[in-house]
């Protein structure tokens, strides 16, 4: 199956994909920034702009996988983040619980009180212990959904790599995925995936449309 580029709109449009992603890219790099962040909602508009570059691409080039993966990245990490906080709160009423404290929304003003009257001696092992297990299971938790996250953002990038010619996409998600495995190290493993989203904004700025009469093969979709 042939697919001829006849310019006019379709390259207006791979333009517009490529500003967006390089726009997002850098809103998501500046955005951890002191008297920049918004309590991440920077971070949340750059990576819905990369998301519709991302959908833009994998239809100017007809690869699903661009897009497809991307989208099942933001769910996992979505999914992932949803999961992280419900198994911290129910580690913490849980704790509380056994010391004979209801943390309930009802009771919010109380909590300080009640928490300030607690007489940490009395606090045996298995109490502690079961706390440590939720935690340990929530870190676990998360961790693997960031692994997720990170495998199908570095799908993504190799896909469109493979298709614009820019390698820096798949260095990308290389990096992305090695701070995916470096984020139980905390500092060095946030630092590594914050360069990756300036890696992203160079790789989306280096992409250049192909000439405007070109036949290329499409490849069947991929996902």
């Amino acid at each position: 199956m042939q697919r001829v580029e006849t310019g006019g709109n379709e390259r207006v449009n791979f333009e517009s994909n490529k500003n967006l992603g390089g726009i997002g890219a850098i809103l998501m790099f500046i955005g951890i920034f002191p008297y920049i962040s918004t309590f991440g909602l920077i971070e949340l508009v750059g990576a819905i702009l990369v998301l519709v570059a991302m959908k833009g691409f994998a239809d100017y080039y007809r690869e699903a996988g661009i897009f497809n993966n991307a989208l099942y990245a933001i769910i996992s990490a979505i999914v992932g983040a949803g999961a992280f906080v419900a198994i911290a709160f129910l580690a913490f009423v849980d704790f509380f619980s056994e010391l004979g404290i209801n943390l309930t929304l009802g009771n919010f003003s109380d909590w300080s009180t009640q928490i300030s009257n607690i007489d940490w001696q009395t606090i045996n092992m298995s109490t502690i212990g079961k706390f440590v297990g939720f935690i340990f299971l929530d870190i676990v938790v998360l961790f693997v959904f960031i692994l997720i996250t990170a495998i199908l953002l570095r799908k993504s990038f190799g896909i469109l790599s493979a298709k614009t010619g820019v390698s820096l996409f798949g260095t990308t998600g290389i990096v992305l995925l090695v701070g995916a495995v470096l984020i139980l190290a905390f500092g060095i493993g946030l630092i590594v995936v914050w360069i990756s989203t300036l890696l992203l904004a160079i790789a989306f700025f280096q992409v250049r449309p192909p000439p405007a009469q070109m036949t290329q093969s499409a490849n069947p979709m991929q996902v």
